[in-house]
Parts: structure tokens; C-alpha cells; sequence
């Protein structure tokens, strides 16, 4: 969301919102093949962003050996992000988005019917708006892309 100021003379400039909100979740349980494939992760984040009707930007992804990867997905409305310990059953994931327009817990809930972890630990942050505010939200296990 943003404002638009008229200044006078013909001047203007926008300003943004800071309103923003920030999910992270870890999961464990996690198939090893799930959590070892940068490329399988890269397509499904790719996925849970334009879910969510972010604009991806760029990604980039990086498999580990023995095992692991990072991806990351920069959105023009913040980011995703994912580090994996396939060995563990375990993954890091994130989703940043700023302004009231992008859901970022509906790529979460993507991620997780991808993932399809046996547990997880969720916590949204609300971002820029004053003193963070911490919430436990609901995560939909078996998100379906409409």
C-alpha cells in the first residue's frame, strides 16, 4: 500500500507502508529426497510465491554434498527462504512479505503440503507497525492451489 503526497508545484512522492509480516516455521519429520533437492525446492517456492501473488524477482539456490540445500526466492514484496538438513529430517523456511496486498502465510501453507512434515513449529511476526507482535497462527497441511 502506499501514499500519495502532493506537494505543491507540481511535486509529488509516494509513501510505502511498513506494515509487514513475517511467518517462520521449522518442520521435522521430512522426507530425506524432499529436503535434498534444490531444484525440487526451488520450483515448489517458486509455486508458493506466485500462490500468494508475490512478484519473484530472482532466486538462487545452492545444493550442498553430502547433503542440504539453500534456496532462496527475493520477491519484489520482501523474500522466501529455505536451508535444509535432509540427515535430520529438518528445514528452516520463511516467508517476508511487506504491505497488506501479499499473504505470506499461504506460501508457508504451500510449502508444508509440499513438504508434508510430521511436525512443525510455526510463529508470524507483524513487522513495522510498532512493537513486533508474535502469533501462533493455523497452518493448512493440505493447501490446494485453486
Amino acid at each position: 500500500m502506499f501514499i500519495l503526497l502532493i506537494l505543491g508545484r507540481g511535486s509529488w512522492k509516494m509513501e510505502y507502508s511498513t506494515f509487514g509480516r513475517h511467518v517462520a516455521i521449522d518442520v521435522w519429520g521430512v522426507e530425506f529426497e524432499r529436503l535434498n533437492s534444490a531444484e525440487f525446492l526451488k520450483n515448489h517456492m517458486v509455486e508458493a510465491a506466485e500462490a500468494c501473488g508475490a512478484t519473484v524477482l530472482s532466486i538462487q539456490a545452492q545444493q550442498f554434498e553430502p547433503q542440504g540445500a539453500t534456496v532462496l526466492v527475493m520477491l519484489s514484496e520482501s523474500h522466501i527462504s529455505i536451508h535444509t538438513y535432509p540427515e535430520r529430517g529438518f528445514a528452516a523456511l520463511d516467508c517476508y512479505t511487506c504491505g497488506e496486498t501479499v499473504d505470506p502465510q499461504i506460501a508457508i501453507d504451500y510449502m508444508v503440503s509440499v513438504l508434508q512434515p510430521e511436525k512443525f513449529y510455526v510463529k508470524k511476526l507483524i513487522r513495522g507497525v510498532g512493537e513486533l507482535e508474535v502469533i501462533t497462527p493455523q497452518v493448512n497441511r493440505n493447501y490446494i492451489q485453486a
